[in-house]
């Protein structure tokens, strides 16, 4: 929000005054908004003076105020100071409430908060939809999967592939790059991502990759989705409970060295302002303890068509998805390190 100020030059009435801001605000744009400060006129010490809503005694019996008006602009910045002759200085502010995007079309705020969240309720309207018919899917092809493929699970994450398609193809679409990147399918890894919205685990399971996901406990009792987590192997986590974070790490360690990936957000947490935060070393350690290569990725897109903590709107827009080359050591605090240092910089060019 900028404002810039007017001074004033020339007499006119305060009823032609009114006349004349009435027709100015009503030609503003429907993107902008603006405060009006009542003046208040300045006064003598003197108790005899003494004003009743901010018009003194001795003016109570004046039906015209003689008013100095002046207007200029300064780019798309406007105020403007009215300046009577009785000491009577204040502002009158607009201030510019375009939307981020910078446009000047006139499209209003409330009209795309309106519209994302229409998005957003037919957004969940076809995740949920989706969700039930493929959960049932998975729970008859669940005895299979745990007789033949109890680690890697690949039969219940093509199905995730599909439920995520489905869920996000009507509303943004999902750019790839860096796909050589990617490890063979059979090959364990551990994967590593800056984490800014609910739709970040929708983007990755797009990739078709068979990798458990770590998630907070609490997800689990969500009908149908908590419930196909489950059955994909999600690994639970206690976040402020130590021993649920080593059993956690322990799990992970183990399913690496049965074949399968983990996937890890090492931020914790999803980003509010889309910075990329501090990375904890739990993912890198287990990639040092198990010798599996780290492969960072970095998610551009997805904080803005959903905020954390606004799952209810789906803006416009689109995601792009960066696989980064695989980082290999046997050192947690350098593979950290490096990997923060790769998905930042793709980050710090957007």
């Amino acid at each position: 929000m900028e404002v810039a100020s007017l001074s004033s030059s020339s007499p006119i009435n305060l009823p032609h005054l009114c006349h004349k801001e009435a027709r100015f605000l009503a030609g503003l744009s429907s993107t902008l908004f603006f405060t009006y400060k009542r003046p208040i006129l300045r006064t003598s010490h003197n108790p005899s003076q003494s004003s009743v809503l901010g018009i003194p005694k001795k003016h109570r019996n004046v039906s015209l105020l003689s008013f100095c008006y002046k207007e200029e602009f300064c780019g798309s910045h406007y105020t403007h100071k009215l300046h009577v002759g009785n000491e009577f200085p204040r502002d009158i502010v607009v201030r510019s409430g375009i939307t981020a995007s910078g446009s000047t079309d006139g499209y209003s705020l409330p009209e795309l908060k309106m519209e994302s969240k229409v998005r957003g309720a037919c957004f969940h309207a076809v995740t949920a939809f989706a969700a039930v018919f493929l959960f049932v899917l998975m729970l008859v092809g669940h005895p299979s999967v745990l007789l033949f493929d109890r680690h890697r699970r690949k039969f219940h994450h093509f199905v995730a592939k599909v439920w995520a398609m489905l869920s996000v193809a009507p509303f943004f679409k999902i750019k790839f790059e860096g796909l050589e990147n990617l490890p063979p399918p059979d090959t364990p890894a551990v994967y590593v991502s800056n984490h800014q919205s609910f739709l970040d685990i929708y983007t990755l399971l797009t990739l078709g990759r068979s990798f458990n996901f770590i998630s907070k406990t609490g997800i689990f009792l969500i009908p149908i989705i908590g419930w196909a987590m489950f059955l994909l192997g999600t690994i639970p986590l206690k976040r402020m409970d130590s021993r649920s974070q080593l059993d956690c790490l322990k799990r992970c360690m183990d399913l690496i060295k049965k074949g399968a990936s983990v996937f890890f957000f090492p931020e914790g947490t999803r980003s509010k302002d889309g910075k990329l935060g501090a990375f904890k070393r739990g993912a890198f350690s287990v990639a040092a303890k198990t010798n599996a290569p780290v492969v960072p990725i970095t998610l551009i897109g997805t904080g803005q068509i959903m905020p954390a903590g606004r799952e209810g709107i789906v803006n416009l827009g689109s995601v792009k998805v960066v696989i980064h080359k695989p980082i290999d050591g046997n050192d947690p605090d350098m593979l950290c390190k490096e990997a923060r240092k790769t998905i930042a910089s793709v980050l710090t060019q957007t």
